[in-house]
């Protein structure tokens, strides 16, 4: 399956900071049904300050929601965790970053990484819903192949995500199956965190912030409201804020 232009994958080694000669790698993980697209602004602005990237694409996005359907929670883990080992393997110190289920995927990989990463960043991040439909999910996916899309949640006239017109229910099946080992596990990531939500976001509600803030084991956790942006904050109105506030942040906690 051909992969859209814009999906690709964003890749910038890291400069030595002139402070102590560190070099820090940043793994941004883009949401369920997106692409890099929606992660490589905010890739970009990282490097140019010195920082080395990595956006991955996970398995089955950037290609076709029918392509998604044949991935699962597993694939798109599988992805992060060899993009982290990837950037390890030439960084110092790594900070992850997720936007939606990205972020979800951030989480799960700081429960398993441990000290091995030093701090995280999470942009309206999906690890829970209200939405009583999706219990239907594991009966539904094998009746009907997709719902109505998701992408696109963004605020500033003009800005497109790229992402799916559907949303495939074996991969948002499989998902949410990913959600729940991840909440029994949240008590187990300890890094550092700044977490931005929109204060408007159609797509990710609030059960997903309240769960984390519950859960983490962290003691450094930063919360900031993002109050002109929907969902897709990293292409919104607030979008220099998250640039230049994890700038700070992946600084402060990996500096001497």
């Amino acid at each position: 399956m051909p992969i859209d232009p814009t999906a690709e994958p964003f890749h910038a080694d890291a400069v030595p900071a002139p402070s102590d000669g560190q070099r820090v790698g940043v793994l941004l993980v883009h949401g369920f049904t997106g692409s890099p697209a929606s992660m490589v602004p905010w890739g970009r602005h990282l490097a140019e300050q010195g920082l080395g990237v990595a956006v991955p694409r996970l398995p089955g996005h950037g290609t076709s929601w029918q392509e998604l359907n044949r991935t699962t929670w597993a694939d798109w883990y599988g992805e992060v965790d060899r993009a982290f080992e990837k950037l390890r393997a030439n960084s110092d110190q790594v900070v992850v970053g997720g936007l939606s289920m990205g972020g979800a995927l951030a989480l799960r990989l700081a429960a398993d990484r441990g000290r091995d990463l030093s701090g995280v960043v999470l942009v309206n991040p999906a690890v829970r819903t209200r939405r009583k439909d999706v219990l239907a999910l594991p009966v539904l996916k094998h009746l009907v192949p997709s719902f109505p899309g998701i992408a696109n949640d963004i605020k500033k006239p003009g800005v497109q995500e790229n992402g799916y017109s559907r949303t495939p229910l074996r991969a948002a099946d499989s998902m949410m199956r990913g959600w729940k080992q991840l909440i029994a596990d949240l008590p187990r990531v300890t890094q550092p965190m700044l977490v931005f939500c929109s204060a408007e976001d159609h797509v990710v509600d609030t059960a997903s912030a309240e769960a984390i803030r519950a859960s983490v084991s962290s003691r450094d956790v930063t919360e900031r409201t993002l109050e002109n942006s929907y969902h897709v904050a990293t292409l919104d109105n607030d979008a220099p804020t998250i640039f230049e506030e994890s700038t700070l942040f992946v600084r402060r906690v990996t500096g001497p």
